[in-house]
């Protein structure tokens, strides 16, 4: 079984599928831009991306698996903790921190979504946020500040998995789904897409299109 790593995983997934799916008429660069998932694909967490993927094929040492399960598990009890130690506005504002004076408690993450607070202006209203270790401290401000984007590009995520998740059969007989245009025909036949979703990706291919080789893959199965 190969081992594919999609547009939402890894940039790497992002090169290979628009080099296999517009071609290389001219030079390609791997531009952060190319990647509209981009804000999950960073480096500060390209090992919770891709270290259980590698497990999963037996890539991954037993000493490196255990150091990254020992380092989910500190970030699950920060997280734990951020969402746990709350106060009210009037309560923050006694100890300096002044936000809107709603009487709306806010726990440790909520404040860390304002740009003006980090987690060292947090520390002095609770201190024991001082013993988290410096990577669980970036963890919590980056998921804090990126939340909403982060949320929404999830389900931008499961929305293409699901076009994603339909397989076109290997040596698929283009020729014989009627309504596409010789173009069209010829693009699919040269490309060879492994799934719906990069079928939907190759310049050219209209709704139309892949709404009649969606019903004749269907109607094949």
């Amino acid at each position: 079984k190969p081992f594919i790593l999609d547009r939402s995983q890894a940039y790497i997934g992002v090169m290979i599928d628009d080099l296999i799916t517009k071609g290389v008429t001219e030079p390609y660069r791997m531009f952060t831009s190319r990647a509209e998932y981009r804000l999950l694909l960073r480096a500060d967490n390209a090992d919770q991306r891709l270290t259980p993927l590698g497990e999963g094929i037996g890539a991954i040492s037993s000493a490196r698996s255990q150091a990254f399960a020992a380092k989910m598990k500190t970030l699950k009890a920060a997280k734990e903790q951020a969402q746990t130690l709350s106060k009210t506005p009037n309560e923050l504002k006694k100890q300096g921190l002044t936000i809107n004076q709603d009487g709306v408690k806010r726990n440790v993450l909520d404040l860390l979504a304002y740009p003006t607070i980090g987690l060292e202006d947090l520390i002095s209203v609770w201190p024991e946020l001082e013993n988290l270790p410096h990577f669980a401290r970036e963890y919590l401000e980056t998921e804090a500040l990126y939340a909403g984007y982060i949320e929404r590009q999830a389900k931008d995520i499961a929305a293409f998995r699901r076009d994603e998740g339909l397989r076109i059969p290997d040596g698929f007989d283009y020729g014989a789904v009627g309504g596409l245009s010789n173009e069209v025909r010829s693009k699919l036949e040269s490309v060879r897409p492994a799934t719906l979703g990069q079928a939907a990706r190759i310049e050219g291919v209209t709704p139309g299109a892949l709404t009649a080789v969606l019903a004749f893959v269907r109607k094949a199965s």
